[in-house]
């Protein structure tokens, strides 16, 4: 007599269990107690001097999008600009703590980016902008340029 062929199901059935037999257990993590900050998003919150010129300035030179207008008593106060998944806000003066305030010394904010370093630095320059430092390579491995909005804030964009 013929011996059984062994069905799909009983070789699938075979499988599953070798490998769950081979597979290591997962260790669990252990978080230190108390438990340390972990945050998903950042988005900085710019004080400015003129706000029509820097949201001109970002969205026109730098490529973000308003995604939100503040307004008080129909005068622009403050907006939310968008580029990707990231959000910058810039908000009016009040000028309360006078109006020589030095704005974004000692400041730089990081953005990474998918897009080509390069094109981007070219772009930027084609509407206006001026760069602080031209695309170069990083020690990392990846490449990066640098910009100075109209107050003084630094932003360098970067590739992984």
């Amino acid at each position: 007599m013929p011996a059984k062929k062994k069905t799909t199901k009983t070789k699938t059935a075979a499988r599953k269990k070798t490998t769950a037999r081979t597979r290591p257990t997962p260790r669990k993590i252990r978080r230190r107690e108390p438990e340390s900050l972990r945050l998903r998003t950042a988005a900085p919150s710019l004080t400015v001097n003129d706000i029509a010129k820097s949201l001109e300035w970002y969205r026109d030179v730098l490529g973000f999008t308003v995604r939100e207008r503040y307004e008080h008593e129909d005068k622009l106060m403050g907006a939310e600009m968008v580029a990707g998944s990231v959000s910058f806000y810039i908000t009016q003066d009040d000028w309360k703590k006078g109006r020589d305030r030095v704005k974004g010394e000692g400041c730089r904010i990081y953005c990474e980016t998918a897009q080509n370093v390069d094109t981007l630095a070219v772009q930027i320059k084609a509407r206006g902008g001026t760069l602080l430092e031209e695309p170069h390579d990083m020690s990392w491995g990846g490449r990066s340029l640098a910009v100075i909005d109209p107050d003084g804030f630094r932003i360098t964009i970067t590739t992984s």
